[in-house]
């Protein structure tokens, strides 16, 4: 199951549903204010370890957490 992302446009709110069929997102509101008003947004794809250079190989210095 896809996770999208919404925006409501009444309050502003960000939220994340799980959405088994494309009909699903059609009974959507919002959880802050039960708004039906809510836009689907474009989400990006994050890996971790990403590299100018190709390679199939990680070090610990590739890892996703904080640096200093």
């Amino acid at each position: 199951m896809p996770i999208y992302e919404y925006r409501c446009q009444d309050c502003g709110e960000k939220f994340e549903r799980f959405v088994r069929t494309s009909s699903d997102g059609t009974e959507l509101s919002c959880p802050n204010c039960g708004s039906k008003q809510a836009e689907k947004l474009m989400s990006l794809f994050g890996t971790c370890g990403f590299s100018t250079t190709p390679s199939f190989t990680t070090s610990a210095s590739d890892s996703c957490q904080p640096k200093g």
